[in-house]
């Protein structure tokens, strides 16, 4: 059975979709068969593989609401062993469709459950909120991956997700745990980064992934080509520490 990772933090532009995209790619030309659900309209997840989104149809909505099974939304990437069930705009709607359905908190899961097996891993790349798109994630993993800024506020808000995800351990999912947090958009030059780290993990303890991300020019442009990062550049530092932390991500299965 494929260890179903939900990729969370309702704050913007912590690198979700970057996290979610590149230890995918690395699991996957570690010859692991991989799968990204993008539960966030933004559809990012999509872009950054090079797939133009705005025109599908068989997209996780359809999914979600019953139209399409999961199976018919999988779509190929251009990497080996990697698929995924894109999201589009139309994915906004379900925020009040999925209130008329029952159980919808479960929606996923359900979904999920006839391809479990079909993958090694499966990663859910969240939307910036904490509505019920983040819950049917939180709702159908096994863990939650926390990617969090090396910057100022960076713990402002978390507790908020720490609650939902107590809630969601407490009556939807018992089985839920932390997968780890992941420190992004580390400046090695700042005083301000190398605080927060430290406090980062007299927080989380354990909980913290040693594989640190960098502030790395190549990882924003790589969406922009289509790629992950390292089919964009092998050698840069940002490639590194995704390919240790999707190493991390095997050590801890």
């Amino acid at each position: 059975m494929g260890r179903i990772i939900a990729v969370a933090n309702q704050k913007g532009g912590v690198g979700k979709t970057t996290t979610t995209v590149n230890v995918a790619a690395f699991l996957a030309e570690k010859g692991k068969r991989v799968l990204i659900i993008d539960i966030d309209p933004q559809g990012n997840a999509g872009f950054g593989l090079g797939i133009n989104v705005e025109e599908m149809e068989n997209t996780l909505y359809e999914v979600l609401i019953g139209q399409h099974s999961i199976q018919q939304s999988l779509f190929k990437t251009n990497i080996e062993n990697m698929y995924i069930v894109p999201s589009n705009i139309h994915l906004s709607g379900a925020q009040v469709d999925l209130l008329e359905f029952e159980q919808k908190e479960f929606l996923l899961k359900k979904a999920i459950g006839s391809i479990r097996g079909d993958f090694d891993f499966i990663f859910i790349d969240c939307p910036p909120s904490l509505g019920i798109l983040t819950l049917n994630a939180l709702v159908a993993a096994d863990s939650v991956m926390i990617p969090l800024q090396c910057e100022y506020y960076a713990l402002e808000g978390l507790s908020q997700l720490l609650r939902i995800i107590v809630m969601v351990q407490e009556n939807l999912n018992r089985s839920l745990k932390i997968e780890g947090v992941v420190l992004t958009m580390y400046d090695s030059r700042t005083n301000l980064s190398q605080q927060v780290v430290s406090d980062v993990r007299d927080y989380f303890k354990e909980k913290v992934f040693n594989s640190i991300i960098p502030r790395n020019v190549k990882l924003s442009e790589a969406p922009s080509f289509g790629k992950p990062i390292g089919l964009y550049d092998a050698a840069c530092a940002g490639s590194e520490r995704y390919e240790s932390l999707a190493e991390e991500v095997l050590r801890n299965g």
